[in-house]
C-alpha cells in the first residue's frame, strides 16, 4: 500500500512539473523569476487568425516537404474575444480593443481609455510608472495614434490627435518611437526638449541614442510600408533600441510594441502589402523573444486587438492559395501604380514590380485603369493580386472574431486558454511590482482633477489609406472623479484575479500536506523516505513555478 502511494505522489509530481515546463514555451534552462520584472505587450493591430496562418504560408519554404513554424507557431498559448462595451455592439474598433488591452476596462469605440461616462481609467503604463518603472511605446503608425494612446493618455476621441500630442507631455514615458510629425509643433516639441526629452526625426540618428529620454518622429504620419523598404527593418531596430534604453532602469519596465499597419493594409484589402507588415512585426518579436532568452526575468506577451478586412486564405469555392504570388511582388501596390503613371512605357516596370507578367487581358484592365488615375489604378492591381494569388475579404473595416493570444517568459502560462482582452490587462497589472503601502495621515488628500479629455477644432489630417466617417461618442456628461479612485478599483481587480488564480498553489500545498502525512504514517523504510523526500521536492519545485502570479489601426480608419 505505502508503494502504491509514493507511486501516485512521483505521477503527481511529475505531471506539475513537466506541466511547468510547457507552460514557459521551452525558451531553455528556466531559472527564471515566478514574477517578470520586465514586461512587453506586443500588438499586432488587425491581426486575426487568417493573418498568422497566412504569413506560415507566405515563410513556407516550397523547396521542402515540411510546413516550417513561424515565430506565431511557436509561441501560441490562447485567444480572447474583442467585443467592446455594449453601446458598441460586437465589433471593436481599435481605441475601445486598446483601451480594454491596458486598462482592463470595456468601452465605447473612439475612446481612448475612458469608460463609457468618459472617465478617465489608470493604464498599465500609468501604474507601472507609478511603481518606478520606465515606459515606452514602439509603433509604426503615429505615435498619438489609436492603440499607442489608450496606454499612455486619456481622450473622449482617438480623432483628438493634438490633444493626444500635448498630453504626452504628462505621460512621463522613457521612449516614444514612430510617427507623427505632423502633430508635434515646433512649440510643442520646444516643451518637450525643455522636460528633457531628445527629439530626433531622422531614424539614422537612433543609433547614436544612449540614454532616455527620447521621442523619436521619422514620418509626417505613419512610417513607409515594410514592403517598399523591406532592407529598413523599422521595427525591430526601434524595438531593440527601445530595449536597450529602458532595460537601464533597475525597477525594471513595460514596452508597448505595435505592428500598427498590418490593420492599414487590411483596411486596403491589400494582401501582398499585409504580408509584409506580418514580416515585419514577426522580426520584432524575434527581437523580443531572443531578447526574453538573454533576460528571463521578463514576460512577452502578443495579441491582436481586432481582426480586419475579413482576410480568407483561398475563396470563390477554390480549394487554393498561393503565396508564391507574394512572395515575387516586391513593391505596395499604390508605389507600382504611382511609377506607372510617371512612365509612357509602364507595362515592364508593373510586370517587374508584381514578379509576373499580366496577361493581355489583365494589361486592358490596367490600362483603362490608369487612365482614370493613381486611386483605381491601386484598387486594380490589388485585384488582380489577388486573384492570381487567390485571396479574398469580406470587408474593409472590422469583424468580431477572437484573436490569438502568444506569451513567453515567467508567468506566460497565464495567458493560456480562453480569455477575455480586459483579462490579459488584469493579469498583467496584477504582474507589476505591488504599490508601497500608503502611510497614515490626517489631513485629507486633495481632490484629484480628472485628465481633461477636450476635443479639438482641427481638421482631421488626410493621410493614405483615406479616413472614413469619424465615429460618434455616446452623448453623454462626463462625471467628476478621482483618479486615485479609478487606480484603487484597477488594482484591486487585478489582485483579486491573482487571488482566485494562485489558488491552485493552495490546492497543491493541501494535496501535498494529505499525502505527507498518509505516507509518513507507513514508511518506514529508509529507501521509501528517501524516495518521498525527492517526490516532495519534486513536488514543492513544481507548485512553486506554475503558482507564480494569477492563474487562470488602423491607420484613421478604426
Amino acid at each position: 500500500m505505502k508503494f502504491t502511494r509514493l507511486y501516485n505522489l512521483l505521477c503527481l509530481s511529475a505531471a506539475l512539473v513537466s506541466g511547468s515546463l510547457w507552460a514557459e514555451n521551452l525558451l531553455g534552462p528556466q531559472t527564471a523569476p515566478s514574477r517578470p520584472k520586465n514586461i512587453v505587450i506586443m500588438v499586432g493591430d488587425g491581426m486575426g487568425p487568417a493573418y498568422t496562418s497566412a504569413y506560415r504560408y507566405y515563410q513556407d519554404n516550397p523547396s521542402t516537404q515540411e510546413i516550417e513554424q513561424t515565430v506565431f507557431d511557436r509561441l501560441l498559448v490562447g485567444n480572447a474575444s474583442t467585443y467592446p462595451a455594449p453601446v458598441s455592439g460586437y465589433v471593436t474598433d481599435s481605441a475601445a480593443a486598446a483601451t480594454a488591452l491596458a486598462t482592463g476596462v470595456k468601452t465605447y469605440n473612439g475612446a481612448v481609455s475612458v469608460d463609457t461616462n468618459k472617465r478617465p481609467v489608470p493604464t498599465l503604463l500609468e501604474l507601472a510608472k507609478k511603481r518606478g518603472m520606465s515606459t515606452g511605446v514602439t509603433v509604426t503608425s503615429q505615435i498619438n495614434h489609436a492603440t499607442p494612446a489608450a496606454f499612455l493618455s486619456h481622450n473622449e476621441s482617438r480623432r483628438n490627435y493634438e490633444a493626444l500630442a500635448e498630453s504626452y507631455l504628462n505621460t512621463e514615458a522613457d521612449v516614444m518611437l514612430g510617427g507623427g510629425q505632423r502633430y508635434f509643433s515646433d512649440k510643442l516639441i520646444e516643451q518637450f526638449e525643455a522636460k528633457g526629452y531628445q527629439v530626433i526625426k531622422d531614424a539614422a540618428l537612433l543609433d547614436g541614442v544612449t540614454q532616455p529620454k527620447v521621442m523619436g518622429l521619422f514620418a509626417d504620419v505613419q512610417l513607409p510600408w515594410a514592403i517598399d523598404e523591406p532592407e529598413a527593418r523599422r521595427l525591430s531596430t526601434m524595438t531593440a533600441k527601445a530595449l536597450d534604453l529602458l532595460s537601464q532602469n533597475d525597477q525594471g519596465f513595460v514596452l508597448l510594441v505595435e505592428g500598427s499597419l498590418i490593420d492599414w493594409a487590411g483596411h486596403n484589402n491589400d494582401i501582398a502589402t499585409a504580408m509584409a507588415e506580418m514580416h515585419e512585426f514577426a522580426g520584432a518579436i524575434e527581437v523580443v523573444e531572443q531578447y526574453v532568452r538573454q533576460h528571463q526575468d521578463t514576460l512577452l506577451v502578443v495579441t491582436a486587438d481586432h481582426n480586419t478586412g475579413g482576410l480568407s486564405i483561398g475563396t470563390h469555392g477554390d480549394y487554393r492559395w498561393d503565396s508564391q504570388v507574394l512572395r515575387q511582388v516586391n513593391a505596395s501596390p499604390a508605389r507600382i501604380a504611382s511609377q506607372a503613371l510617371s512612365e509612357d512605357e509602364w507595362q515592364s516596370g508593373v510586370s517587374g514590380a508584381l514578379g509576373f507578367t499580366p496577361s493581355g487581358e489583365e494589361f486592358s484592365a490596367l490600362d483603362s485603369a490608369r487612365m482614370q488615375g493613381e486611386k483605381v489604378l491601386t484598387s486594380q492591381l490589388k485585384k488582380l493580386i489577388d486573384q492570381r494569388s487567390n485571396t479574398g475579404w469580406t470587408t474593409g473595416g472590422h469583424t468580431g472574431v477572437d484573436v490569438q493570444v502568444f506569451a513567453a517568459g515567467p508567468a506566460s502560462s497565464l495567458f493560456a486558454g480562453h480569455q477575455d482582452n480586459t483579462d490579459i490587462a488584469h493579469k498583467l497589472i496584477s504582474l507589476l511590482p505591488k504599490p508601497a503601502k500608503a502611510k497614515p495621515a490626517n489631513a485629507k488628500p486633495a481632490n484629484a482633477k480628472p485628465v481633461s479629455a477636450k476635443p479639438v477644432s482641427a481638421k482631421p489630417a488626410s493621410v493614405l489609406p483615406a479616413e472614413p466617417e469619424t465615429i460618434e461618442s455616446p452623448k453623454t456628461e462626463a462625471p467628476e472623479t478621482a483618479p486615485l479612485e479609478a487606480e484603487e478599483k484597477a488594482e484591486t481587480t487585478a489582485q483579486d484575479i491573482a487571488a482566485m488564480n494562485t489558488s491552485a498553489q493552495a490546492d497543491v500545498e493541501a494535496q501535498a500536506a494529505e499525502l505527507s502525512e498518509k505516507m509518513q504514517s507507513t514508511a518506514s523504510e529508509p529507501d521509501a523516505e528517501e524516495a518521498f523526500r525527492q517526490a516532495s521536492d519534486l513536488l514543492s519545485e513544481g507548485a512553486e513555478s506554475q503558482s507564480a502570479a494569477p492563474v487562470s489601426e488602423v491607420d484613421n480608419q478604426d
